[in-house]
C-alpha cells in the first residue's frame, strides 16, 4: 500500500506512525513546503522568549525518523485528482497513492488594514517566521502587539523578553473576553503589565505607515493616535487551509468535513488536525480544533483508519493548558458566557475572600492570590472550568468534564454550599469520577 500525507505537522507525523505499527511494508511519503526537522509549533513562544534553544523544539530524533521509513520530500503540491488517485507536485510527476491524508493545518489570518505587507509587520506562525522575529529584535525599540487571544499574548511576552517596548492593543474592552471572565482578565492583564508591557485596551489599528523603502515606521489608531515602532506583531485568528480540498471536490464547510474515522466525502481521502471539521457530540455541529494534544490524537485515529484498522473518534471537551502572563492557566470545555441559562451554574474561586450572586452566575471567592478556579455546572454534569495556578484541581475538572460523571446530590450542594460542594467536587474528580456519597 502506498500512502500519501499532504503536511509536515503533528497531525500528518501521528498518523504516519500510526499506519507504520498496521503497516510494515507500507510505503509512506510526505509531502510539505517546510524544509525543517519536525518541530513543536507550540514551542515557538518559548522559543522567542529565549527560554529554550531551537534544538528542543524538535520532535523525534534522526533514528526515530529512520526507522519509521518515512519518504519526506519538500514539495509544493497543487492539486489532487481523487479519480486518478493523484498528488500534483509543482515542478515533479504526479505522486500516486491508495490512501491520502490531508492535514494541512490552518494559516495565520493577514493584517486586515493598510499597510499590512510592510516590512517589520510578522506573524509567528512557522519557524522561520520566528527567526525572522528573532533576527530583528536587535533593530527594534519598540513593538506593537494585536490580537487578543494566547498567540498574541505569546508575541507581546516574547518581545518584552528581549528588551523590546511593547504595545498591546486590545479590541475589546478586557483580555480574551469570549473565554475568560472579568476576574481572570484582569489576573492576566495585571501580569502582563508586571512585564513592563503596555497595554491599549479598545485600540484598533487604522494603518501601518512606512518609509520611502517600504519599512513600518509608525501605527495610527482609529482614535488617530500614533505609535513609532519598528515591529508589528499581528495574531488576529487562524483559518483553515481549504484550498486543496474545495478544488478537489471534497466536502468542506468551516473546515474539511470528516467522519468518525476522519475520511472526508470521498474514499480513500482523509483528514485530520487544524484543517478537518469533526461533529461535536454535544451540538452536532461541525467543529474545527486548533489545539496541539487534538492533532496529536486526530492523527492516530486518522492513520489507523487509513491503515484498515476499526477506528472512531469522539470529539471531547476540548482541553488547552496555556500560560498567560506566566499564570499556568488550563481551560476545558465549555466556559465561554451562557447568560440566560437557568440549568447553568457558574462558581468561581480564588478572586477575594466571599461568595456573591450575580445575575446568572454564583461566584465563589477565596484568599489565595496565586490560585482560581471557575467551574461550569450544567443540569446534571460539569460543562468546563477554568483553572488558574493549580494543577491537581485542573486535572481532577478535567477528569469529570471528560467522562461526563453525573454529579447527583453534589449537583444541589453546590448552590446550598458551595465551599464544601466544589472541595468534593474536585475530589469527585481526583477519585476516578467515581460515585459520590
Amino acid at each position: 500500500m502506498k500512502y500519501v500525507f499532504v503536511g509536515t505537522g503533528i497531525a500528518a507525523l501521528s498518523a504516519a506512525e500510526a499506519v507504520r505499527r498496521r503497516d510494515p511494508h507500507a510505503e509512506l511519503i510526505m509531502l510539505g513546503r517546510e524544509p525543517h526537522p519536525f518541530y513543536s509549533r507550540p514551542g515557538l513562544a518559548y522559543l522567542l522568549t529565549g527560554s529554550i534553544p531551537e534544538r528542543q523544539l524538535h520532535l523525534r530524533s534522526a533514528d526515530e525518523l529512520s526507522q519509521l521509513g518515512l519518504d519526506r520530500r519538500v514539495a509544493e503540491v497543487t492539486a489532487i485528482d481523487v479519480a486518478r488517485r493523484e498528488v500534483h507536485v509543482a515542478g515533479a510527476a504526479p505522486i500516486g497513492y491508495d490512501r491520502l491524508l490531508l492535514a494541512v493545518g490552518a494559516a495565520a489570518i493577514p493584517p486586515d488594514f493598510p499597510g499590512g505587507d510592510l516590512d517589520g509587520v510578522v506573524q509567528l506562525d512557522q519557524l522561520d517566521q520566528t527567526r525572522d522575529i528573532i533576527a530583528r529584535v536587535d533593530k527594534a525599540r519598540a513593538a506593537v502587539v494585536v490580537g487578543g487571544g494566547p498567540t498574541a499574548l505569546e508575541l507581546a511576552e516574547g518581545l518584552a523578553a528581549r528588551d523590546v517596548e511593547v504595545h498591546y492593543f486590545l479590541r475589546g474592552a478586557r483580555y480574551w473576553s469570549s473565554v475568560l471572565d472579568a476576574e481572570e482578565s484582569r489576573r492576566v492583564e495585571n501580569a502582563v503589565s508586571e512585564q513592563g508591557i503596555i497595554l491599549h485596551h479598545q485600540t484598533k489599528v487604522a494603518r501601518a505607515v512606512g518609509d520611502d523603502r517600504g519599512t513600518l515606521d509608525w501605527v495610527e489608531t482609529e482614535a488617530g493616535d500614533t505609535v513609532s515602532c519598528q515591529l508589528l506583531a499581528v495574531a488576529i485568528g487562524v483559518r483553515p487551509r481549504l484550498e486543496l480540498a474545495r478544488a478537489a471536490g471534497l466536502a468542506v464547510g468551516r473546515g474539511i468535513r470528516v467522519d468518525e474515522r476522519f475520511e472526508t466525502s470521498v474514499p480513500g481521502v482523509f483528514a485530520a488536525g487544524d484543517c478537518a471539521e469533526v461533529a461535536d457530540p454535544v451540538t452536532g455541529r461541525g467543529a474545527v480544533d486548533s489545539l496541539w494534544s487534538t492533532a496529536l490524537a486526530a492523527g492516530a485515529i486518522a492513520g489507523t483508519a487509513m491503515a484498515g484498522a476499526p477506528a472512531g473518534y469522539r470529539r471531547p471537551p476540548s482541553l488547552n493548558v496555556t500560560r498567560l502572563g506566566h499564570i499556568t492557566t488550563t481551560i476545558i470545555g465549555a466556559v465561554g458566557g451562557r447568560d440566560g441559562d437557568g440549568d447553568l451554574l457558574t462558581i468561581s474561586r480564588g478572586d477575594s475572600l466571599s461568595w456573591r450572586v450575580q445575575p446568572s452566575a454564583w461566584s465563589l471567592t477565596g484568599d489565595d492570590p496565586g490560585r482560581r478556579i471557575r467551574v461550569m455546572v450544567g443540569p446534571d454534569t460539569l460543562l468546563g472550568a477554568v483553572v488558574m495556578n493549580d494543577p491537581a484541581a485542573a486535572r481532577a475538572l478535567t477528569r469529570l468534564v471528560r467522562q461526563r460523571t453525573p454529579l447527583g446530590p453534589l449537583r444541589d450542594a453546590l448552590e446550598a454550599d458551595p465551599g464544601s460542594a466544589l472541595t468534593k467536587l474536585i475530589a469527585l474528580g481526583g477519585d476516578g469520577g467515581a460515585a459520590s456519597s
